[in-house]
């Protein structure tokens, strides 16, 4: 009965077009892009156009090599949550750095990017008796769980809608406690939330607000404090989260806040308490590249010089390039089973690994390849994926016609 059951969804998935498969790679160290992947007809030499290591840190000497240091000198794990003997010296440097880093009293670090929107919202929801949270409808699923579990009242508002945002407001009482969660970049897209009218209302209806930058940190503003830095917001923004795996190229998440805030979240969120630590050495690697990723711009130049270029021709070549103002260049296909095929190709017969991208993760009837250049894609690398992308659709249309 339960195989059965289980079987029933993975048939419905199939039948869907989305079923999801791994793509067996090996990440070289000092060769990124470049990646091996274990295919079935053996090992083969990729070029990695999907991964979310924005900056290729995860591959900087710096980061290794503070890594191997922590490694020999604490050991493999954490030894235990952060409360019970499980918070190292290189933990309370990562909080301080990644607070200045935001221009905020306070940080604390978490496992996940995922886990600190979880734990966080369910804490502040349970925190204000009576919240009312204003959610953006294309919040991550991190956090409307969160926002879930902290059982408050929501409202969701268009995307990016500052006008249905400022009617839900209306509709509530000055005097309730409100919360507006919005991301800064939203991943799928690459657009970017207007920060600063949304900080506005949140000022006029006395709310919190609360801002998810994991797509942004290490790549916009002067620091790479995200789109709260580059706007000159950091001050208006009451919770900042961020991940330690993208830009930064490690693991781990963190909110950045008022001390009062943050030490109310390590004090009540089960996230945070009941689980181990983040083992020094990730820690450490993470303190590397933040120091790095800050006091070097030109990552951030070179980044988005490549993305626009990759945007330019893409459209150039006909090809279905979405609009993004951030360094995401997404490629419409709007079909699961021809997104998945264009994928397939790209990497079988050209070597280019770019994962398609499906229902529920986009919208259905807007799937596509979610294209991310990073300052080691050279303008090579980028001309030969437009041509291996132009050849496959134009087989595409030649075969759809015939």
């Amino acid at each position: 009965m339960y195989e059965q059951a289980f079987e029933r969804i993975l048939n419905r998935i199939k039948a869907e077009g989305r079923y999801r498969s791994f793509v067996d790679i090996e990440r070289r160290q000092g060769a990124f892009p470049h990646a091996v992947w274990h295919g079935p007809d053996g090992d083969r030499d990729i070029l990695i156009w999907c991964s979310n290591d924005y900056l290729g840190m995860g591959q900087h000497p710096k980061v290794l090599e503070a890594m191997r240091m922590t490694l020999d000198v604490s050991g493999a794990g954490a030894g235990g949550t952060r409360n019970i003997s499980g918070t190292s010296h290189l933990h309370h440097r990562l909080e301080a750095d990644l607070a200045r880093l935001h221009g905020k009293e306070s940080a604390l670090l978490f496992t996940s990017g995922y886990v600190a929107n979880e734990a966080s919202l369910r804490s502040l929801c349970d925190m204000l008796p009576g919240c009312v949270v204003f959610s953006d409808a294309l919040n991550h699923a991190s956090m409307i769980e969160g926002i879930r579990q902290g059982r408050a009242e929501k409202k969701i508002f268009r995307h990016n809608d500052v006008e249905h945002l400022r009617a839900l407001l209306e509709s509530v009482p000055k005097t309730t406690p409100k919360l507006i969660a919005f991301e800064s970049i939203y991943s799928m897209d690459g657009d970017i939330a207007p920060v600063r009218e949304i900080c506005d209302l949140a000022e006029e209806f006395n709310a919190l607000t609360y801002l998810d930058e994991v797509h942004a940190v290490g790549l916009y503003g002067t620091n790479g404090g995200g789109i709260a830095d580059r706007e000159g917001l950091l001050n208006r923004v009451d919770v900042i989260q961020g991940t330690l795996a993208k830009a930064f190229g490690v693991m781990g998440g963190y909110i950045a806040a008022t001390a009062k805030l943050v030490d109310a979240i390590r004090s009540t969120a089960p996230g945070f308490i009941f689980t181990t630590s983040l083992p020094p050495v990730l820690v450490a690697g993470a303190l590397a590249s933040v120091e790095h990723v800050r006091s070097h711009p030109e990552l951030r130049d070179v980044l988005h010089e490549r993305s626009q270029l990759l945007k330019t021709e893409l459209a150039t070549h006909g090809l279905p390039v979405a609009e993004s103002p951030s360094h995401i260049v997404p490629l419409i296909v709007g079909d699961p089973v021809r997104c998945k095929d264009i994928a397939l190709e790209l990497l079988t017969t050209f070597g280019l690994y770019a994962q398609p991208i499906n229902y529920p993760t986009v919208a259905k009837g807007s799937e596509r390849l979610r294209l991310t250049p990073t300052p080691l894609h050279d303008v090579e690398m980028l001309n030969d994926l437009v041509d291996a992308l132009s050849q496959i659709w134009q087989r595409a249309i030649i075969n759809r016609t015939a």
